[in-house]
C-alpha cells in the first residue's frame, strides 16, 4: 500500500469519499483534512450505524489513527465543539487522537451572519450552505482574518477580533440591514470554546514531516469535489477553497513531492447540490429513480441532490487536474435494474462537438450532452465483493469508463457499508 494517499472527489462532491477513507485507514497511521469547513459532510455507515462528520476527519472512529485538521480548513469552534461532544457521547475519546493546526483561520459567528444575509440578497442564489465558509476565506485572503494560534495571545487576539467585528457589523448594519454582534459576548464565547481545544493545537507540517521520516502511512481527505474548486470548478458556482490536489500541500504543509497515490472518487452517475450548470441532469422518471434509490440527500444541508447520467467529459478533466493514479467507483448498485444506461462522452456547443469542459460558465451552461448508450444489468450488484461475480454488463460499464479516462478503477463500492466493497490493485 502507498505511504501517502490523497482521496479527492472527482465530480461536485458527495461521491462517497468518507467510506473509502474509512476503508483504507485500516492500514493508515494518520488522516489529514486539508481544506473546507463544516460545509462538508462525510457519512460513514459501519454495521448499519450512520455517523455524519463535518470537520473532524472520518477516522476519529478508529482507536489507532491520529486525525489532523490542516491549516487550509476554516474552523468554527462552535461546530467543532458540537462534533466533539457528539463523538464523546458515543464513547470516543476525541482528544487522544485529534490535532489541529495553529494556522487554521477561525470562522466567526459574524461570518455565518454575513453568508446568510448575502444569500438572502442574491437574485441568483449560488446555493451555499449559509455556514460562513465564503466570508471566512474572504477575510483570510484579505489578511484581516484571525487564526486559532492567535488565541494564545489574548490581547493581540482581542484587538484583531475587535477590528474584524467592527468591519463585519458595519456591513451587516449598513448594507444588509441585518442584526449586528456584540464584541464582548463574541470574545467571551470564543475564549470559552477555545479552552478545551487549546491542548490539541499543533504545528501540523512538522508532525507530518516526522511521520514521513518514520515511514508512517498518511491519508489526505478532501472535502467537496473537483468542480467546486475555487479556481478549476464551475465558477462562480463553487466553494471557496482549492478542492483539487494542489490544495493538499497548501492546506497541510506536506510537500507534493512526497504524495505517492491520488485516488479520485466518482459515482456511477452524477449528482450536484445547489445551483449551477449540470449538462447530464435528468428531470424525468430515471432521475427520480436514481435519486430515490441512491438516497441522494446532502449529509450537511439535507437538500435533495440533482441527479444525472455519468459525465465522462468532466471525469477526464478531473483526471487531468488531479493526476489521479486510480479511481474509486461508488454506488454501482444504484444503477441495478435499468434496461439502458447513457454515458456522456462529448458536448455540443453552438453547433460544434467539443471534448473538453469549457472554463467559461456561460459556455458550460449551453453545453448539450452527447451520449453513448450501453446495456444495463437486471442482476443485483448490491453487496457483491468479488469483481468476477459482477454482471457482465456491469463489468463492461466499468471497462468503458477505464478506457475513456485511461486510468484504472481500483475500488468499487456496491453498498453503503464498509464491507460492501471490491478491492483491486494496489489496495487488494
Amino acid at each position: 500500500m502507498p505511504k501517502s494517499i490523497v482521496i479527492i472527489g472527482s465530480q461536485w462532491g458527495d461521491e462517497g469519499k468518507g467510506k473509502f477513507v474509512d476503508l483504507l485507514t485500516e492500514n493508515v497511521n494518520a488522516v489529514v483534512r486539508f481544506q473546507g469547513g463544516h460545509n462538508a459532510g462525510h457519512t460513514i455507515i459501519i454495521n448499519g450505524n450512520k455517523t455524519v462528520l463535518h470537520l473532524i476527519p472520518s477516522e476519529i472512529m478508529r482507536d489507532d489513527v491520529i486525525n489532523l485538521i490542516g491549516n487550509g480548513v476554516v474552523l468554527s469552534l462552535a461546530a467543532l465543539t458540537k462534533e466533539i461532544e457528539m463523538l464523546q457521547g458515543h464513547g470516543i475519546n476525541v482528544f487522544s487522537k485529534l490535532l489541529i493546526s495553529d494556522a487554521c483561520s477561525l470562522l466567526l459567528p459574524s461570518h455565518e451572519k454575513l453568508d446568510q444575509a448575502h444569500e438572502d440578497l442574491r437574485n441568483n442564489e449560488i446555493g451555499t450552505t449559509r455556514r460562513g465558509i465564503g466570508p471566512a476565506y474572504e477575510d483570510k485572503i484579505a489578511r484581516r482574518g484571525v487564526r486559532i494560534g492567535d488565541l494564545f495571545h489574548k490581547e493581540y487576539f482581542a484587538e484583531k477580533l475587535k477590528n474584524i467585528l467592527d468591519f463585519h457589523n458595519f456591513i451587516l448594519q449598513n448594507y444588509y440591514r441585518a442584526e449586528t454582534l456584540n464584541f464582548d459576548q463574541t470574545l467571551n464565547t470564543i475564549y470559552k470554546l477555545f479552552e478545551p481545544i487549546k491542548k490539541i493545537v499543533r504545528d501540523i507540517p512538522s508532525i507530518l514531516e516526522k511521520y514521513r521520516t518514520e515511514n508512517k502511512t498518511i491519508l489526505f481527505e478532501g472535502a467537496q469535489g473537483t468542480f467546486l474548486d475555487i479556481d478549476h470548478g464551475t465558477y462562480p458556482y463553487v466553494t471557496s477553497s482549492n478542492t483539487t490536489i494542489g490544495g493538499v500541500s497548501t492546506g497541510s504543509g506536506f510537500g507534493s513531492l512526497y504524495l505517492d497515490y491520488s485516488l479520485g472518487i466518482v459515482k456511477a452517475y452524477t449528482t450536484r447540490v445547489g445551483a449551477g450548470p449540470f449538462p447530464t441532469e435528468l428531470n424525468d422518471e430515471v432521475g427520480e429513480y436514481i435519486c430515490s434509490k441512491g438516497n441522494e440527500v446532502g449529509a450537511t444541508t439535507g437538500r435533495k441532490r440533482r441527479c444525472g447520467w455519468l459525465d465522462l467529459v468532466m471525469l477526464k478533466r478531473s483526471v487531468l487536474l488531479n493526476s489521479f493514479s486510480g479511481l474509486g467507483l461508488t454506488k454501482l448498485d444504484v444503477l441495478d435494474g435499468l434496461e439502458k444506461i447513457k454515458i456522456c462522452t462529448a458536448y455540443k456547443l453552438n453547433g460544434a462537438i467539443i471534448h473538453n469542459v469549457p472554463t467559461n460558465i456561460e459556455d458550460f451552461k449551453n453545453c448539450q450532452p452527447i451520449y453513448e448508450e450501453v446495456e444495463g444489468w437486471r442482476q443485483s450488484t448490491f453487496q457483491v465483493t468479488t469483481y468476477t461475480k459482477l454482471p457482465k454488463q456491469a463489468i463492461n460499464y466499468i471497462k468503458f469508463i477505464e478506457e475513456f479516462v485511461k486510468i484504472p478503477i481500483t475500488i468499487i463500492s456496491t453498498g453503503p457499508d464498509r464491507i460492501d466493497t471490491i478491492l483491486l490493485k494496489p489496495f487488494e
